[in-house]
């Protein structure tokens, strides 16, 4: 190679060694005719010092521009005492150049790449540059932590004695999941490919074909609509597994991820993680992936309240739903437009409004709300004692059928923990990591819109063993063997025990998905045929790498972890994709493309 040493290699047993360094210019200082340039690779930064004794290259020197590549070759020299870098590496030695190559001279940069100042420019332009944003200190972190995570994993799946095997990108279409991209066949004109969502069914083929423990990093392809923790290419930690039942894989991941933690982070991980039913989750937290770092639990009403005199409640118990609350604990100074922005939140998840009551001092009577005067006495104290009521609590409710009032609560919490925060109230902690699971989701939710149950998970999820009697009958109370593992309020990633049996599988498809047996046959037919072959029990998991590697780095959004991230239209800024195609590609695939009228 070129270069002797990296940039964060040399130190004082060097002293006096002729030495070659590449690397882009960080910085050009002029001290009196004596330049200094700090030249930085990945691995760090070298001072270089140019001499006007050697007027050729110091010339050349003084015209560098920042992030121009060039190659040094030179004396390392110890600093003076006074003028050591305790803050660097190689903040004991300095680089007396003798010869300069430049091997390229940067133009004018469209935006610094000072991570302080990065940050303040406009994602778009960071995007179309990419290449350049990465060379930021952060983005190269972000990098790094990445590639740790993953090599932690493949050296945690490797011994326990994993196989590593790649499955198809291009699968067929399956449309009753996300939506999918299709890719046309040249050689079979009309079909298509769709990109895969998952290596769900190919990796369940490999539990038939007795690989017995599968990983796979897999790259897989959804085209939704994009948020902050949503591309429509995306990376999974992908893992399947061969005679095992549900406390085999919690002790797998677990331990993977305590692995994990402990190889990027330098972090303990407690194992093993605390387990919530989803039933539990939902009525403690409102949601299926609790952020349990702090408290401000739901509480149920409805026994208390469900002769009130506030019709909105009592008839809403009365119809079979609840009533539920929580304590904002020290929110009770909390402004109209605060109210008014929480109310928005509430209507956008099906509330008609949100009640609420602030609580000013110890005695009831000096609580405030549109809604105290049709509480009773005896209501109230109730409330007061349920709900540990102080001076300077916020209570807010929730009043519907039992999911969403859980659903539209869990939202307010968090919305409250928020403002909690920025009043100081309540600290949350960035490097506090509350892992745990949640278990025994639904098997089937009923679409009301097409009048019949879907999977919950996927329908390849084992019923749970105590509920298969109820499969037909009580479909809606069928508990299945998925399994979520949580982060902080993220779910980092779920699975669940597999269908192996063939009659089992059948009659999910048939008598629970009511799906026409030609459906069956053309979507599944090959796994309902491997089954019959010997396919043993299994199950597995995926886990979101991107999202993982967030986490661990702190970023706000998965794009800070991805290398050549799409907008949340799904375009690539720096190569400007998806693009157009030519007239002879469209015939050679048989496609035609049409405008469609505004």
């Amino acid at each position: 190679m070129k270069r002797t040493h990296t940039c964060s290699q040399l130190n004082q047993a060097n002293a006096d060694e002729s030495v070659t360094l590449i690397g882009w210019v960080e910085s050009v200082r002029d001290h009196g005719g004596v330049l200094f340039v700090d030249l930085r690779d990945r691995a760090g930064l070298t001072q270089i010092v140019f001499h006007p004794d050697y007027p050729e290259i110091h010339e050349i020197a003084g015209r560098l521009k920042d992030e121009s590549v060039i190659q040094v070759t030179g004396i390392v020299k110890l600093r003076e005492p006074s003028t050591v870098n305790k803050n660097l590496p190689t903040g004991e030695i300095e680089v007396s150049a003798r010869e300069v190559i430049v091997h390229n001279m940067c133009e004018t940069l469209p935006f610094p790449l000072e991570d302080a100042k990065a940050e303040k420019v406009n994602e778009d332009l960071r995007l179309q540059y990419r290449y350049l944003d990465l060379r930021r200190p952060k983005m190269r972190e972000m990098m790094t932590i990445r590639s740790k995570a993953t090599k932690s994993c493949r050296d945690y799946l490797a011994d326990n004695e994993f196989l590593e095997i790649e499955t198809p990108a291009m699968f067929k279409s399956t449309p009753e999941g996300a939506r999918e991209f299709l890719v046309p066949s040249r050689l079979n004109p009309g079909d298509f490919y769709a990109l895969s969502q998952s290596p769900q069914q190919y990796k369940q083929m490999l539990m038939v074909a007795g690989m017995e423990r599968y990983y796979q990093i897999a790259r897989c392809f959804r085209d939704e609509d994009l948020r902050a923790d949503r591309q429509p290419e995306f990376t999974q930690i992908d893992i399947e597994m061969s005679f095992i039942e549900r406390e085999d894989m919690y002790a797998l991941i677990e331990g993977m991820l305590q692995k994990m933690w402990k190889d990027v982070l330098d972090v303990d991980v407690p194992t093993p993680f605390p387990r919530l039913t989803y039933v539990d989750a939902m009525n403690r937290y409102g949601v299926d992936k609790p952020d349990t770092r702090f408290d401000m639990e739901l509480v149920d009403l409805s026994e208390d309240l469900k002769d009130t005199g506030f019709k909105v409640f009592s008839s809403v118990i009365k119809g079979g739903g609840v009533v539920k609350a929580i304590n904002a604990k020290g929110l009770g100074d909390i402004s109209q437009g605060e109210v008014k922005a929480m109310e928005d939140v509430a209507k956008s998840l099906g509330a008609k409004g949100l009640a609420y009551i602030v609580v000013r001092g110890d005695d009831v009577k000096e609580w405030r709300s549109p809604i105290i005067k049709f509480f009773s006495e005896d209501e109230l104290n109730a409330l007061k004692t349920k709900l540990s009521i102080e001076d300077g609590d916020l209570i807010l409710f929730a009043a519907s059928k039992w999911e969403q009032a859980c659903s539209i609560l869990g939202r307010i919490r968090l919305e409250s923990a928020q403002l909690l925060k920025k009043r100081g109230k309540l600290e949350i902690s960035e490097s506090q990591y509350n892992f745990l699971w949640v278990v025994d989701f639904p098997l089937m939710l009923f679409d009301e819109e097409a009048g019949r149950y879907v999977a919950a998970h996927h329908p390849f999820t084992a019923p749970h063993p105590e509920d298969i009697d109820k499969l037909d009958t009580d479909t809606k109370n069928c508990r299945s063997q998925a399994y979520d593992v949580v982060l902080n309020g993220s779910e980092i990633g779920g699975g669940s025990i597999r269908i192996h049996q063939p009659e089992l599988q059948d009659r999910v498809f048939k008598n629970v998905l009511q799906m026409p047996q030609e459906v069956i046959e053309s979507r599944f037919g090959y796994m309902i045929k491997a089954f019959k072959f010997g396919a043993p029990p299994h199950g597995g998991i995926a886990l979101g790498l991107d999202r993982l590697a967030a986490i661990l780095g702190n970023a706000k959004s998965i794009r800070e972890v991805i290398a050549f991230p799409k907008t949340q239209r799904g375009q690539d800024l720096m190569t400007m994709a998806p693009g157009p195609a030519t007239d002879k590609q469209l015939r050679d695939l048989h496609i035609a493309v049409t405008k469609l009228e505004d």
